[in-house]
């Protein structure tokens, strides 16, 4: 069993989104920890060691991380720590990797506005979209969020007679 991480970090970096041969979205994210502390003695916050690391996630959460996240922001991350080994010019490298889980702005320096991505209702989550088409390799794509599907219960519309509340 691989040991599961549960932190906050920042990205180093906008999220990279490809797609494969198959055509699965999957991203990579550059995350860096660090430990800050308080000095006693100057009352000034401090760095301390930082632990950097790439992310990968898959399908809809790679696409949603994608159109959300960006360079600076600081994230709460879970996710199973792996590594990754290659072999380049003839030398074995290997290096930490984090499958992400789930991922998220943290709210204590940010304002997010969450709309239900309709299409991941749809096919449960990390479903695949059922009309997946493919992008070239290595091109990054960011768009608006899709409306509020109509049958969604938690949908706000006054004029319609939607509510705050929630539907029970």
């Amino acid at each position: 069993m691989l040991p599961t991480l549960t932190g906050v970090g920042r990205l180093t970096a906008d999220p990279e989104l490809r797609f494969t041969q198959a055509g699965k979205a999957v991203a990579s994210i550059a995350l860096a920890f660090n430990s800050r502390r308080l000095n006693q003695q100057t009352q000034q916050w401090e760095d301390g060691d930082t632990f950097f690391i790439r992310g990968t996630v898959w399908e809809r959460l790679a696409e949603n991380a994608t159109e959300t996240l960006a360079k600076g922001m600081e994230v709460l991350v879970t996710g199973d720590l792996r590594t990754e080994r290659w072999e380049k010019d003839g030398q074995k490298h290997e290096r930490p990797a984090l499958l992400i889980r789930s991922i998220a702005p943290n709210l204590a320096y940010a304002i997010a506005k969450v709309s239900k991505d309709a299409q991941g209702q749809q096919n449960g989550q990390g479903g695949q979209r059922g009309n997946t088409q493919q992008r070239p390799q290595g091109q990054t794509q960011r768009r608006q969020g899709p409306p509020p599907a109509d049958d969604d219960p938690w949908a706000v519309d006054q004029a319609n007679g939607y509510s705050n509340e929630p539907p029970f």
